[in-house]
């Protein structure tokens, strides 16, 4: 029996690629995790979804 031989090329930059792109994710999950965390919080008791929307007819948008 003969053992394999070694993996190609194409391959072991598929796989360079595919570790970069995890790096970078991991990069970018940090950054949000570290956003969220410095965020501000917002007042108790208001929901930030609706914060400052007024209820009842609103104005004409003004064309610019």
């Amino acid at each position: 029996m003969s053992s394999q031989g070694r993996p190609s090329f194409a391959k072991r930059q598929k796989e360079l690629a595919r570790q970069e792109r995890a790096r970078e994710k991991n990069t970018e999950r940090a950054r949000r995790a570290e956003e969220r965390k410095n965020k501000p919080e917002g007042e108790p008791g208001v929901d930030p979804d609706i914060a400052g929307v007024i209820p009842g007819p609103q104005p004409p948008l003004e064309d610019s």
